[in-house]
């Protein structure tokens, strides 16, 4: 009987499922697909978040980052909150800085505070640290100042405490948020009304530094453009052999330290150097001519570094493009200039964009080629962002200017996609 029940049991067909339970086993297999897609790509998103998304975004927010008043002048900046920034202010602000300072004194945080307010005004980094180590005021009875007496202990101190341009200072930069430093670096400030308006002639340079970059970038990238096409266009009509042996030379720079090229091209350019002396010998300059520590030999430099970034974007789209396209076009009666030029080179458009683009971004972002090979007046936007970090200490100011330059970039690289329409991979 078991025997029979069993093997009715067997011969029955089994329940077919119904469409819930195939679309909850379809949801199943598909959530299980995209976890193990996330799983995969899980250690670069990692990787990318920790060294590139979370310095920029470190750099956005120090370029508007204002910490050093408000941190350790809370109570003064309380007092001026209601100041009219015309006059003096009030007693009450002045008994409230002997206050701070001497807490500053205490937790040593007045340093940073005297360089914030040097930045804007020249010499006032002895104001404070002067003022800092005469706190705490006190009176006979180890008791604060009173507001008047606090007052004229101040401008005893320091005569100019008694004048209302250091008070706006503290008062404009008592946000732990402010746009100075991304107004600074584009030659604006704000007035002690609160309005944005055009900054001293003496202190007016970031914008000839930003127009320099821009021009010195456009001119490498030219340059590297009329270079790097014609050898492109000769690479991809060779062989596959030949043109992989050529490419070689082409790589051989990325084998090589961009100090020890730039060393190189000093040594070659000097006046004694060995480009003078074959110019003197072939007759064609009589004296030397200068070519380092000027902007020839920077664009020189510059150009022999990002050649390559130019060739193999438009290598790589010229050996796609079927070279039977010129030969109908001139069986068809076109001359082979006109046929090469409305044919072939319309087709090389989106590896033109990309190589111009990358060179473009990249020549934006030099440093060691101007500062070994150019003058002072060669020095490029990322020579300023350098000073400010090494120099001067002043890491808002150059994170301001690093923005500026990341927002460029972006911007250009939008305009780019949109009047390319294309996709074009940057790094």
């Amino acid at each position: 009987m078991n025997t029979i029940a069993t093997s009715s049991a067997a011969a029955m067909p089994l329940a077919e499922p119904t469409p819930q339970q195939l679309k909850r086993d379809l949801r199943a297999a598909q959530t299980r697909k995209r976890l193990g897609a996330l799983a995969l790509i899980a250690p670069l998103a990692i990787f990318l978040l920790l060294t590139f998304v979370a310095p920029i975004v470190a750099l956005l927010q120090r370029a508007v980052e204002n910490p050093e008043v408000a941190t350790t002048l809370p109570r003064t900046v309380a007092a001026l909150g209601k100041w009219d920034r015309q006059t003096l202010p009030p007693d009450q602000a002045y008994a409230e800085l002997a206050e701070d300072l001497a807490r500053a004194k205490e937790d040593t945080t007045a340093g940073p505070l005297a360089r914030r307010i040097n930045v804007e005004i020249s010499g006032s980094r002895s104001l404070i640290m002067g003022t800092t180590r005469a706190m705490p005021l006190r009176d006979a009875n180890g008791k604060p100042l009173p507001a008047p007496a606090a007052r004229d202990a101040l401008i005893a101190i320091n005569p100019q405490w008694g004048q209302p341009e250091i008070w706006r200072v503290i008062a404009q930069n008592g946000s732990p948020y402010s746009p100075y430093y991304l107004l600074a670096s584009m030659d604006l400030r704000q007035n002690p009304d609160g309005h944005i308006v055009q900054a001293a002639p003496e202190a007016s340079i970031y914008r000839t530094i930003f127009a320099r970059t821009l021009w010195m970038s456009a001119v490498v990238t030219l340059i590297t453009l009329l270079l790097a096409y014609p050898l492109a266009y000769w690479l991809s009509t060779m062989s596959e052999r030949r043109a992989n042996l050529l490419m070689i030379l082409v790589l051989i720079p990325f084998w090589t330290s961009i100090l020890v090229r730039v060393a190189a091209w000093i040594v070659l350019l000097q006046s004694e150097g060995l480009v003078n002396k074959a110019l003197m010998l072939s007759g064609l300059v009589h004296t030397p001519l200068e070519m380092v520590f000027n902007r020839v030999g920077v664009y020189v430099s510059m150009t022999h570094i990002l050649l390559p970034f130019m060739i193999l974007p438009l290598y790589s789209v010229m050996k796609s493009v079927p070279p039977t396209y010129l030969k109908a076009a001139v069986s068809l009666g076109s001359h082979p200039f006109a046929a090469f030029w409305r044919v072939y080179v319309p087709q090389t458009y989106p590896g033109v964009g990309a190589g111009v683009l990358l060179v473009f971004i990249m020549a934006g972002g030099y440093y060691i080629t101007p500062a070994l090979l150019g003058g002072p007046n060669e020095q490029m936007v990322s020579y300023f962002i350098a000073y400010f970090i090494n120099t001067t200490i002043n890491w808002g100011m150059a994170c301001a200017l690093g923005a500026l330059l990341l927002t460029g970039t972006l911007a250009l690289y939008t305009v780019y996609r949109r009047f390319a329409r294309i996709d074009v991979g940057i790094g």
